[in-house]
């Protein structure tokens, strides 16, 4: 009899644990909350920043270094522009709901190849800035990870997302302590990559990124190189 009422009590404290796909859930709702709230980020109708970025190769040599200024407009249908100078000529990419557009110059850029992979750099551009409000969406798998320290000594609790067997693999970091996001890491075909956020910036209600940094690591998370800077300013929320 002892025995079945000890069986009954494990029984019932398994079926009460919160399952690691639950565990994200309720992470991340305290990720939002500290962010501004969803509230906050399912009113605004449109955002404008300026993002700062340069590339550095594995000897710490300047690959490149870009300005450009981004707008994405959210109602009534999802469109915007990325826009920038390089090499005194004006580039920019457009999304307007159902045509992407790559402008150069003067002249405008229809090779069906290269337009396909700008539209990947454009849609990569938002799902940056809209985190971690873009991870309720429903795309990928949740899982809870517990805790963990960083290569950098920060202490951090983690998310892993799943979206699917031939896709590359996400790592969300978050402060356990204000929930704030403090980084990522994602595991490609060719390398993996550690992101830092370093600084955020407070915009009206919003913290959106600030400085950044992206690390090559090697499967370990051992830092093994700065790969990227980045530096978003210049808010503009729309509501």
């Amino acid at each position: 009899m002892k025995n079945t009422s000890s069986l009954i009590f494990l029984l019932l404290l398994l079926a009460c644990t919160p399952s690691p796909e639950e565990q994200a859930m309720e992470l991340l709702k305290k990720s939002v909350a500290a962010h501004g709230g969803q509230e906050a980020w399912t009113n605004l109708k449109g955002i404008k920043f300026r993002k700062w970025t340069r590339l550095l190769d594995a000897e710490g040599n300047v690959e490149s270094e870009v300005d450009q200024w981004h707008e994405f407009r959210l109602v009534p249908k999802f469109e915007g522009s990325i826009s920038w100078t390089k090499d005194s000529v004006a580039h920019s990419m457009s999304w307007d709901g159902m045509i992407f557009r790559y402008q150069m110059g003067e002249n405008e850029v229809l090779n069906a190849d290269f337009l396909a992979e700008k539209r990947k750099d454009f849609d990569a551009a938002f799902y940056t800035v809209a985190q971690p409000w873009k991870l309720m969406d429903k795309g990928g798998q949740l899982i809870y990870e517990g805790s963990k320290v960083l290569e950098n000594g920060k202490e951090v609790v983690s998310i892993r997302v799943n979206y699917g067997a031939d896709s590359d693999t996400w790592w969300y970091y978050f402060d356990p302590t204000t929930y704030l996001m403090v980084g990522n890491e994602v595991q490609l075909k060719d390398h993996r990559s550690l992101i830092y956020d370093l600084s955020p910036e407070q915009s009206e209600k919003l913290v959106l990124h600030g400085k950044r940094e992206s690390w090559r690591v090697d499967e370990t998370g051992k830092r093994l190189f700065l790969r990227a800077e980045y530096r978003y300013s210049n808010f503009e929320l729309q509501y």
